[in-house]
């Protein structure tokens, strides 16, 4: 399952990247490849589990 938050971008408001960045809609800011991984649930990392950021908008929202 991948993170609700994640999407990838091809631009900001002043640029164009060359390829697809990872971007969280909860901290409303790209994150590092690394960060993504998590995101994705890639090589047994679980965002619920592993992401702080995913963790405390969950607890905010009263969502679980």
């Amino acid at each position: 399952m991948v993170c609700p938050y994640l999407e990838y971008r091809t631009h900001d408001e002043t640029h164009e990247f060359d390829h697809p960045r990872a971007y969280c809609g909860a901290s409303q800011e790209f994150v590092s490849p690394m960060r993504a991984d998590v995101c994705n649930d890639r090589d047994r990392f679980d965002h619920a589990g592993y992401c702080s950021i995913y963790r405390r908008v969950v607890a905010e929202s009263g969502d679980d």
